[in-house]
């Protein structure tokens, strides 16, 4: 019953704001001032409000106001906004002279502020764009903004980042949706595609290449993307997006497959105090292929690639074969059967002066992973303006789907849950916001622990008639009837494989579900992660307060996160674990006269397992001509130890634990009493004893400088920077090495020893220094070109020091395209290619040179004027050149769409 009223008072309070209207109506027109077309999806604001609307496709507009006169800014992308007084109700008739670089940025500064005069490099990518990209998802533009690297894991998982230390799933790299913070908080990674905003309800994107911790907190070390939706009080009405294409082909791990998504978003406005939208997306393909086949040298999670195959060398370890990893010297099993039969001893010890290793047999990824790769996503928002200036929003995104991420081994993500809510006050001046995402992994599964558990469950690897004793005794038996040692490896494997179920058989799928299904903490492969994340954050802009002579602004937030995976990823087993974060920052900004603007800024914040960090920031741009800018920066960063690198309780492939880096864990594993040793200094023959020291929150110190203008008559638009930053107390992984029955150490435990991976911080300072340039032209007839290079590079690296840095030293990005040609401008096309020069890739799960890419993009777009829609074909890497960005993951080949889009702006 108490519901029944509530929901009926609810009821009633949105018919009421439904019923209020405003006394007066705006209708007009946007037009370019050059051709006098109507300018689409520009943008008119009520100014000093959040009230506004959009253009519609020739640029016709309609607003309401409570009185006049008024100010409504008008402005669109790549026209220089004006702001126009309104007396009266007549039709009203606005033009805009085309000029790049006049978007209004906030992102770099929170204050409002042209994109031409950002004190710090910001790369903008607006609906327009996302409307005229070949890509078929928003988030695959920015791998062609300047600076910027990405790792594609699968179809729907990819990572970017900028300024080096690419992964997937970076640490140092910030992702913020409508305010909230990205991550998944167990998995610790971005799950911008898996559960963000859908293709048709993002309005755009602010990408900050380096430190951006003093704003938005830790973890930008190396960057902040900011993603932005639409407000249904300015897009309204139901748009929809069809898109149909093809994938796959020339591959040789998988056959040509269909590629399908589909996109929804119905905005409304009740009225002039209530509006809401409902956004939804759906994707389904068959996945890009991980299949990477190299032999593979493993110590624990460190290791590169080496000769050989299967067929070459018995202890053959394939990138992306899974259940090789059980490996074993068999000599054991040759010395068994001498002491059984005396009379073979002499002839067995001329075969075992040696270590004879071998794996079990695997599976290749494309045989274990379910191909099809699926992503829901579901959301929507409740609007109310509670006056002209505050907007309450109540929000949600929520996600489902099947990709594959890597980490330290391949994770199969199979119905991963996501969701992210938050309630919002937004004010001109202020905001105050609740947001929580809540996790869960479903039935995700380690690929390689999964189907190395699914090797023992057919047949166990150990005893007197386990896999290795067989394989032993065969070999024995093949070199005793004068068989080669190649031939007599082959025979050993057949002999110990008899039986053995191929991948997709009953038998293998009963014996895989089995396992995938029964919790790591229980000896399966299935890890269970239900990890939530709470925040509460709040600023105020106190400018109009100084009449706008100093801009200030102070704002903080609480941060809590709920580790929860039952002990199959944390050492939670026996209950939640709790993280507690705080942080307040401060920023003034001063114009000093019409040619400088000083910033100065700086954050403080707290976690509960370490000591507070502060971090400082100060800008400055210099005006030295119209619409010419020098901007110089020093910004520092930071990011605590992540909840994996904290509580972290794991087993992964190559016989390793990963564990955190709490002093609880010295404790659980007797680290005291049974010392631990430094892995690769005792396979050396040096062993070397490690001491516990309290591992802290990396830092880095940028310096930049930059410059923002236009030439050629406004036309060409060039933004170049420079930057030098140094790290301190960098977070790595290290591995240790312990006896197993708390002997002393020797050699052999590098092979037979309990052996963990556990994180550190590196004392020297490690110092990176790069620059980018961009070059946008506008040329006549709605002809667009632009291009940009950038460089990272990493230097005074200590000796042994591995940086996982992960950057090529050269990237370029090119571009062309016309965004209206023909009768009435109702054609369009784009083209972008991108290269990016070879580097060596590190990782936790695999290390290796990654090649040269060059892949280029294309589309072809023609407007259905009278029906609102668009027509699109086109396609990524259309000349189907596959390609790795890191070792171990997808090959990714081209991908050829059309598409159907209705009511797109």
């Amino acid at each position: 019953m108490r519901i029944a009223l509530r929901l009926s008072a609810i009821t009633g309070f949105l018919c009421l704001v439904a019923t209020i209207s405003f006394a007066q109506t705006i209708k007009g027109v946007v037009k370019n001032i050059d051709n006098g077309e109507g300018i689409s999806a520009a943008s008119i604001v009520l100014k000093g409000s959040t009230q506004g609307a959009v253009a519609d496709e020739n640029g016709e507009f309609q607003i309401n106001v409570t009185s006049l006169p008024v100010t409504l800014t008008v402005s669109s992308v790549n026209f220089e906004s004006q702001d126009v007084s309104v007396t009266g109700t007549g039709f009203l008739t606005v033009t805009l002279k085309p000029l790049l670089g006049q978007e209004i940025v906030v992102s770099a500064s929170r204050f409002s502020e042209r994109a031409l005069e950002s004190p710090v490099t910001v790369e903008r990518v607006n609906a327009a764009a996302i409307r005229n990209t070949p890509a078929p998802s928003y988030y695959d533009i920015v791998a062609n903004l300047k600076g910027v690297d990405v790792v594609t894991s699968s179809l729907t998982f990819k990572t970017p980042t900028t300024r080096g230390f690419m992964g997937s799933g970076n640490l140092r790299f910030n992702q913020i949706v409508d305010g909230m913070d990205n991550q998944a908080p167990g998995l610790n990674f971005s799950v911008g595609t898996v559960v963000g905003l859908t293709q048709l309800d993002v309005e755009s994107m602010d990408l900050l290449p380096g430190a951006s911790s003093v704003l938005y907190g830790p973890g930008g070390m190396n960057g902040t993307l900011l993603i932005n939706s639409k407000n249904p009080f300015k897009y309204q009405g139901l748009s929809l997006e069809l898109k149909e294409g093809i994938m796959h082909l020339g591959d040789a791990g998988r056959g040509a497959s269909p590629f399908h998504n589909v996109a929804l978003r119905w905005g409304h406005k009740v009225s002039e105090k209530f509006a809401f939208k409902i956004t939804s997306e759906f994707i389904q393909a068959k996945d890009w292929v991980a299949q990477d086949y190299r032999n593979y040298a493993r110590i624990g999670t460190d290791g590169t690639p080496k000769g050989g195959t299967r067929l070459t060398d018995p202890n053959y370890d394939g990138i992306n074969v899974y259940g090789d990893e059980t490996s074993a010297d068999i000599r054991q099993v040759l010395n068994g059967v001498a002491a059984q039969a005396p009379f073979l001893a002499p002839y067995i010890s001329t075969l075992t002066t040696n270590p004879i290793l071998v794996s079990r047999t695997g599976y290749e990824e494309r045989e274990i992973i379910d191909p099809t790769t699926m992503n829901l996503k579901i959301g929507g928002s409740l609007n109310f303006k509670l006056t002209p200036a505050t907007e309450l929003i109540v929000a949600g995104n929520w996600g489902t789907g099947n990709t594959v991420y890597t980490g330290s081994d391949r994770y199969s993500l199979k119905n991963l849950k996501i969701g992210q809510y938050k309630i919002e006050l937004v004010n001109k001046n202020w905001f105050l916001r609740a947001s929580t995402t809540q996790e869960n992994a479903g039935e995700s599964f380690n690929a390689t622990v999964t189907t190395r558990l699914t090797n023992e469950a057919w047949k166990a690897s150990g005893g007197a008639t386990g896999w290795f004793a067989q394989y032993g005794q065969a070999f024995l038996g093949s070199k005793l009837a004068g068989q080669t040692d190649y031939n007599a490896h082959l025979a050993a494997r057949a002999a110990a494989d008899i039986g053995r179920p191929d991948a997709g058989s009953a038998e293998w799928k009963r014996l895989f579900d089995s396992v995938r299904a029964k919790p790591i903490s229980q000896g399966g492969g299935l890890f269970v992660d239900k990890t939530d994340l709470y925040n509460y954050e709040g600023q105020y802009n106190f400018s109009e307060m100084f009449n706008n002579v100093v801009d200030f602004l102070v704002g903080g937030n609480f941060k809590r996160y709920v580790l929860n995976s039952e002990g199959t990823l944390f050492a939670d087993s026996t209950g939640t674990i709790p993280i507690n974060e705080f942080g307040g920052y401060a920023q003034l900004s001063k114009k000093l006269g019409e040619v400088v603007r000083i910033t100065l800024g700086g954050r403080y914040d707290k976690n509960e397992n370490f000591k507070g960090r502060f971090t400082p920031r100060a800008t400055a741009v210099f005006t030295v001509a119209k619409n010419s800018n020098i901007r110089v920066s020093y910004q520092t960063a930071y990011r605590f130890p992540s909840t994996q690198q904290q509580w972290i309780n794991l087993n992964v492939g190559g016989n390793t634990r990963l564990i955190g880096g709490q002093e609880q864990f010295w404790d659980f594993y007797n680290f005291r009493t049974n010392k631990v040793y430094y892995l690769n200094d005792l396979r050396q023959g040096n062993p070397r004893e490690y001491d516990y020291v309290k591992y802290k929150p990396e830092t880095v110190s940028s310096f930049e400088l930059g410059y923002k203008g236009l030439h050629a008559d406004n036309r060409l638009m060039i933004d170049i920077y420079g930057y030098y930053g140094q790290y301190r107390d960098f977070i790595t992984r290290t591995l240790l090495v312990q006896n197993r029955a708390g002997a002393a150490i020797s050699q052999s435990d590098t092979l037979n020893g309990n052996i963990y991976s556990v994180p550190t911080n590196i004392d020297e300072g490690v110092k990176t220094y790069g620059f980018g340039l961009g070059l946008d032209y506008r040329l006549p007839a709605n002809f667009t070109v632009s291009a940009n290079l950038s460089s990272d590079v990493l230097s005074d690296v200590p000796e042994g020091f591995v940086s996982f840095f992960n950057a090529p030293k050269y990237r370029f990005n090119a571009s062309f395209g016309n965004t209206g040609f023909g009768p009435q401008d109702r054609a369009s096309f784009s083209l972008a290619y991108r290269w990016q020069d070879t580097f060596y890739y590190n990782g936790d799960f695999a290390n290796g040179r990654v090649p040269k890419i060059n892949t280029l993009d294309a589309q072809v777009s023609y407007r259905l004027l009278e029906a609102k829609s668009v027509v699109k074909i086109g396609g990524t890497n259309i000349l189907n050149q596959y390609y790795v960005n890191a070792i171990g993951n997808a090959r990714v080949g081209g991908l050829y769409y059309i598409s159907f889009g209705y009511n797109i702006f």
